[in-house]
This record gives C-alpha cells, sequence and structure tokens, in this order.
C-alpha cells in the first residue's frame, strides 16, 4: 500500500481514489485466499492431529501482549491500538445481520448469493472513496475536534450532499454515476461465467435501482458520519470506513434481497428466483 500512494504521488494522481479501493480489495483477497488455505489444511490433519487447532489459537492468544507492546512505543499506531476497536466490533455486528438477511434469502433465491459479494463490495468502495476524501479535506482545513467554516453544519440536507458547488459534491455525484456502468461490467462477467439467473430488462432495472439507491445512502451516510466523528475528536481516517462498509453491506444486501422478492412477485423468475 505504500508503494501505491508513492507510485500515485509521482503520476500526479490523488491517492485517496486510489488506494482505499485497493486496499479493501487486497484486504479481500488476502483474507480469503490465507483462510481457505490454512482451512483447508486443518481440515485434512485435523482428524490425525487433534491438538493442532487448540495449538494455533494458544499461540495466537500468548503472542496478543507482544503485538500490544510493539503497538503502543509506536506513535502512528498507539491511536489506532486505543480507539480501533469500536469500529471494528461495530462493522462485524452491523455486517452480521447483512449476514442474516442474505441466509434467509437464499433459501428461497439460490441465486442471489452471486450477486451479493458484487453489490457489497462495488458500494463499500465508492464510499471508501468519497470517506478518504472528505476526511483528508477536513485534516487539511481544520483541526480534529471543529469543523471548517465552509461545512459548520454536521446534519446535512441531501442536497447540499449532493448538489452543492463544493468539490465533494462533484465527486459524489461523480460516483452515483459511475455506480451504473460499474455494475453493468461485472454482471457481463457473471453472465460470461455461466450464471444461472435470467438477465432478463425488468432483472436489470430492479438490480441497478437497488445499487442506486445502496450508494446514495451511503455517500449521504458518510457525509453525516463523518463530520460527526470529527467533531468528537475521533480520527475517520480509522474509523469511518469499517462503519461504512458494513452499512455498505446490510444496506446492499438487504435492497438486493428486496429486488428479489419484487422480480418474484411480478413473475419475472427463473430456477433463481424462486420458481
Amino acid at each position: 500500500m505504500v508503494g501505491i500512494i508513492i507510485l500515485s504521488r509521482n503520476f500526479r494522481v490523488n491517492p485517496d481514489n486510489i488506494a482505499t479501493p485497493i486496499a479493501a480489495s487486497l484486504g479481500d483477497l488476502t483474507t480469503l485466499t490465507v483462510l481457505a488455505f490454512i482451512s483447508n489444511s486443518i481440515f485434512n490433519a485435523i482428524e490425525k492431529y487433534v491438538w493442532l487447532a487448540p495449538l494455533i489459537l494458544g499461540i495466537y492468544l500468548m503472542s496478543m501482549p507482544i503485538w500490544i507492546i510493539l503497538a503502543k512505543g509506536n506513535n502512528s499506531t498507539r491511536k489506532v491500538l486505543n480507539s480501533g476497536w469500536s469500529p471494528v466490533l461495530s462493522a462485524m455486528i452491523i455486517s452480521s445481520f447483512g449476514g442474516l438477511i442474505l441466509d434467509f434469502t437464499v433459501k428461497t433465491f439460490s441465486g442471489i448469493a452471486v450477486f451479493q459479494p458484487v453489490i457489497a463490495g462495488v458500494g463499500g468502495n465508492l464510499v471508501a472513496v468519497q470517506a478518504s476524501r472528505i476526511s483528508t479535506a477536513l485534516h487539511k482545513n481544520a483541526r480534529l475536534g471543529k469543523l471548517p467554516d465552509c461545512a459548520s453544519n454536521v446534519c446535512t440536507n441531501p442536497f447540499q450532499t449532493f448538489f452543492s458547488p463544493g468539490i465533494q459534491s462533484v465527486t459524489a455525484r461523480a460516483l452515483v454515476l459511475m455506480t451504473a456502468p460499474g455494475h453493468l461490467i461485472f454482471l457481463f462477467f457473471l453472465q460470461a461465467g455461466h450464471g444461472h439467473t435470467s438477465f432478463t430488462p425488468v432483472f436489470l432495472i430492479f438490480y441497478l435501482l437497488a445499487a442506486l439507491i445502496q450508494v446514495i445512502l451511503l455517500l449521504y451516510i458518510a457525509d453525516i458520519l463523518i463530520k460527526v466523528l470529527w467533531t468528537r475528536k475521533v480520527d475517520p481516517d480509522n474509523s469511518a470506513i469499517p462503519y461504512l462498509t458494513a452499512l455498505g453491506d446490510l444496506i446492499g444486501t438487504g435492497l438486493l434481497a428486496l429486488a428479489f422478492f419484487l422480480l418474484f412477485w411480478i413473475g419475472d423468475r427463473d430456477e433463481d428466483v424462486g420458481d
């Protein structure tokens, strides 16, 4: 990630537009790869070596004080160690509700499973870009705990978020306009991968409408949430993105489930939407 930021600066590209989505994508890819490798290895060896899993857990627990001491000894990580727990734990709780919705819906509409990572990932990455840009602007123009004069109101109305002449509103409009083309590209690859859900015009309308509503809600929530965190002297760089990506998961999954239920109700269905 350090290399990506340095390259962005060298090519005169704003790192806020690149680093955050790449970090999220690489985080998911790395986590899934490591999780799949370790779980597969433990699963194959667990019957012969019953003590293996408890040993790994014990090593993790015993090494935890070492990492805490190292984090406290660094000025850059000490603040994250003290304030980074609540956003991550809260994000896990919020995401778990999205998982419950998906678990309930996939029993009726099996085809929803392939779309959930797409709608959650695209929405989360887009709002992460906006969150990073707003946070950077606050760090440049104000001290922590006080909003700049140009953004003195915490709870702005949606019109100010999306249609004011400020640079953040311009970015918000651009991100909304990117939503439909981005999803259409992913849908093309899903269809090329022999997906079973039929991409009818009605399905595309309902799906893209759900995606647009999700992104609009997330961008508006980000505008308010980051200002709230800033006024409470909490650095948004350490706290905002976990909340927003978790909300993106929850809102995206809920809207996607609603879209599938509506498609089934109006009769636009196949074997993956309940028929």
